[in-house]
């Protein structure tokens, strides 16, 4: 390598660090030849137990996990001592819990958190139950709130997804306010961040906001649009994550009724409208919030809602090496209803493959990945966590 290029590679690194990402070097997408999804397998190890309604799953650098807890702690699990019993973080005090899709809902873990020692958590307040970023200091419980969302008047999609893009920005999912059918209009309306992922720089603040918005998000300086939003048109993005490999989104958007969806767009793809709540999955929902002018972005995987499951919980593309043989590149997901482990892969030419490869325990409410990219899910009631483990079967021959 040249003086130059090494120059070049060293700023790129660099720069990387700055921004805030400590996602490892993983294959490309097609560098890993893998087995057709008719011949893989994916099953679940239970790894702990005795979580109460866990909701979000976030990998800590030393290779721990940190997992939410509906009624406000965050609890950590090392692979080596197990699930310890004193919280790292409790909020019960500030944490609304009055709906069941109300609570403490998501986390994630900044690049520097070895050295600063903060943590970002979504969750619902008790004061008027806006939908509440903030970020937590572990080591003194000092919390600073750096977006309030207003969201009483319904108690469901409440989103609040948080994670951090290979771009070092933070991404926060929102859903549509509740009820049922949009009634507040909020998919397709860039004036409100309901029903959007909002793109953040949490890194400093601007004026009288305590965050930035950076600059290249697509509605930045756009009339009657709200200069946070990256992602719209959704009605409840429970889970969304970033394939490590390329910086794409995968987004699983839970139906109304009729269909349940999974999302894929580019790493530069902001400004994507997934089409809630003109669009319903594959379908039309409600025409008079279509726009003849406007584009919709279609999901890469659907099923159908009180047939195949109820609500599609979003899961991640496999990154990690154990597995890399069998999985790379592998977008897993299930449903909370039907615990259907489902597939899905993108194709060179831009389209999907899908198909079902296990089945998983109902009530899953997360996937997460510990700093080697393996994958863990949690469940709800059972409040266990667990370990996914991938294998090949061989095709059945069809010789007599």
């Amino acid at each position: 390598m040249s003086r130059p290029t090494l120059r070049r590679a060293l700023s790129c690194v660099l720069s990387a660090v700055a921004i805030g990402t400590f996602w490892p070097v993983v294959p490309a997408v097609n560098a890993v030849h893998v087995p057709p999804l008719s011949q893989l397998r994916v099953r679940n190890v239970e790894v702990a137990s005795g979580l109460d309604r866990p909701t979000a799953i976030a990998g800590l650098p030393d290779g721990r996990l940190l997992i939410t807890e509906k009624r406000g702690t965050i609890r950590a699990f090392d692979p080596r001592t197990g699930l310890a019993a004193k919280p790292v973080l409790d909020i019960q005090d500030r944490v609304s819990e009055t709906e069941n899709e109300r609570g403490l809902l998501g986390l994630a873990i900044p690049a520097d958190f070895a050295r600063s020692n903060a943590i970002y958590v979504a969750y619902t307040r008790t004061s008027d139950e806006a939908v509440t970023l903030s970020r937590f200091r572990l080591s003194t419980g000092k919390e600073e709130v750096l977006l309030a969302q207003e969201h009483a008047e319904f108690g469901n999609h409440n989103g609040g997804h948080l994670s951090f893009g290979s771009d070092g920005f933070l991404y926060f999912g929102i859903g549509d306010g509740g009820g049922g059918g949009d009634p507040l209009g909020t998919g397709q309306n860039r004036n409100t961040l309901l029903g959007k992922i909002l793109r953040l720089d949490v890194s400093r603040a601007c004026g009288p906001l305590a965050y930035c918005v950076p600059r290249d998000n697509p509605f930045v300086g756009v009339a009657g649009a709200r200069a946070e939003i990256w992602a719209w048109g959704l009605r409840n993005p429970w889970r969304f994550s970033f394939d490590r490999a390329d910086g794409s989104l995968w987004v699983g958007d839970v139906g109304q009724g009729r269909f349940e969806e999974v999302n894929h767009i580019g790493a530069r793809q902001g400004g994507a409208n997934f089409g809630w709540s003109c669009m319903e999955g594959p379908i039309v929902f409600d025409q008079t919030r279509c726009d003849a002018a406007a584009k919709y972005t279609a999901p890469v995987f659907h099923y159908q809602s009180g047939i195949e499951g109820c609500a599609v919980i979003g899961g991640h593309v496999y990154r990690g090496s154990r597995f890399a043989n069998l999985a790379a590149g592998t977008y897993v997901g299930t449903d909370y209803c039907s615990g259907t482990a489902f597939a899905v892969r993108a194709n060179p030419d831009g389209t999907h493959t899908s198909a079902t490869i296990g089945t998983f325990p109902t009530d899953v409410t997360a996937f997460g990945v510990d700093n080697r990219g393996e994958i863990y899910m949690v469940d709800d009631i059972p409040g266990r966590l667990h370990a996914l483990r991938f294998e090949r079967v061989r095709p059945q021959s069809n010789v007599i």
